[in-house]
């Protein structure tokens, strides 16, 4: 069986690492890591080919020590119980070290992973954990507790550049590329090595077949089609992206919000998904100062359902800029939830008589609603100085409107009812 490109291109020294300097340069932790002659458990953070298995095997081979791995997606108990009796015998048999790296090590569950840890605390290996999902929710806090992390980055379009010479240098036989398709072959991996190689091996492959030698952009297009989308659809790439889409439409900024929404298009996110995300934000970040936006969020999601792609995504877009421009308001936001907070630490509070309904014979003569002030009888259609919380209960005043779009005459308003209120108190005394 050949091995693929990525594979033939690893790096057999820490100087051949192409990326990572913030951790790999002269001085760097990882670095000095590497120097120190004495190697220490850790978890390598970072999203998918950027070196993270190319770390933990030069680690191996910097300590001449044995290395197993695993993988977590397909190993189980029987292979950690297998990789522990092999550190065994290689310590007692050779008074080798041994380095056992995990990759994907958070798909591992709690058990699997505090099965490594009196291995780790005897320090019959060291432990190098792989893991493209933040650690400090995917890790167990006694592993995490014992081992460094080192973030790794996506690779630079330079380092990506770097890393196509060098397959040019040493692997594909005379084949070269046009500036341009070498920009969109790196702009098609996305910061990550191994996926760059892979398409670079499948186009070159295309020009061997087609006695070309070069790759040009409609080679590129041909060959890999949709593998030139270039979006991460799990991880934390996602959730970055998402993240920035939603912080531009709460900054009010109409280009960054269509930049990130169909960054993500381009990528080949849900649209359904996007849609989801675009009503919670007309909700979250724009609520009552302007409710035309949960109308237009809606109406774009529905309309996406009725046309689908691409004619729906117009739709989409259209109301990100809508709601990127809107007037902005957490308030209602902001008291759903401390009124939901309160109301789960809050004793369970009678309602007051008077807002009790009254159905029957019984429940009138308890006087049951028999004080209440029906609204619509009193002038402004308001009952001023009525109380409608539980007995005892002090007004939270949880809803504060702003004084931005629509939420400015509701805070007029609000503000006149009150004033209603005082003075009928007043009055009552």
């Amino acid at each position: 069986m050949a091995i693929p490109l990525a594979e033939r291109l690893r790096p057999h020294h820490l100087d051949e690492v192409i990326g990572q300097q913030h951790i790999l340069g002269p001085g760097k932790p990882l670095r000095v890591a590497f120097e120190s002659g004495e190697p220490h458990s850790m978890i390598l953070w970072g999203p998918p080919g950027v070196g993270k298995t190319t770390l933990a095997r030069l680690m191996a081979d910097s300590f001449q020590a044995d290395f197993i791995a695993l993988s977590a997606v397909l190993s189980g108990v029987k292979d950690i119980r297998d990789a522990v009796e092999r550190a065994e015998l290689s310590r007692g048999a050779m008074g080798r070290r041994t380095i056992l790296f995990v990759d994907e090590v958070h798909r591992f569950n709690k058990s699997q992973q505090d099965a490594f840890l009196p291995h780790v605390e005897s320090g019959l290996f060291t432990f190098i954990g792989a893991t493209t999902e933040n650690p400090s929710f995917e890790v167990n806090g006694a592993l995490l507790s014992r081992a460094a992390v080192y973030v790794l980055k996506s690779l630079a379009e330079d380092d990506l550049f770097a890393m196509l010479e060098r397959a040019a240098r040493e692997e594909l036989n005379g084949i070269t590329y046009s500036d341009d398709a070498k920009t969109m072959l790196a702009a098609s991996a996305d910061g990550d090595g191994r996926k760059l190689l892979n398409n670079l091996e499948i186009v070159a492959r295309a020009a061997h077949a087609a006695d070309k030698n070069e790759i040009d952009v409609p080679l590129l297009q041909a060959t890999l089609g949709d593998a030139l989308r270039r979006f991460d659809k799990g991880g934390d790439t996602f959730y970055d992206q998402i993240s920035a889409l939603h912080k531009s439409v709460r900054g009010s900024n109409p280009d960054a919000s269509l930049y990130w929404f169909t960054r993500m298009l381009d990528g080949g996110a849900d649209p359904r998904y996007l849609a989801r995300r675009i009503v919670r934000m007309a909700w979250e970040d724009i609520g009552l100062a302007d409710p035309r936006a949960m109308t237009i969020a809606n109406e774009a999601a529905a309309t996406y359902e009725r046309l689908g792609s691409p004619e729906g995504e117009l739709a989409l877009g259209q109301a990100v800029i809508y709601l990127a421009i809107a007037a902005k308001s957490n308030a209602g936001y902001n008291a759903y939830n401390q009124a939901r907070a309160f109301v789960s630490k809050d004793k369970s509070r009678p309602v007051p008589e008077h807002l009790r309904n009254a159905p029957t014979k019984l429940m009138k003569e308890l006087g049951y609603g028999k004080l209440y002030r029906y609204a619509h009888d009193e002038p402004e259609a308001y009952a001023a100085g009525e109380t409608y919380l539980p007995d005892g209960m002090a007004d939270p005043h949880w809803y504060q409107p702003t004084p931005r779009g629509l939420e400015g005459k509701i805070g007029e308003k609000m503000a006149h009812l009150r004033a209603l209120d005082r003075d009928a108190k007043k009055n009552n005394k």
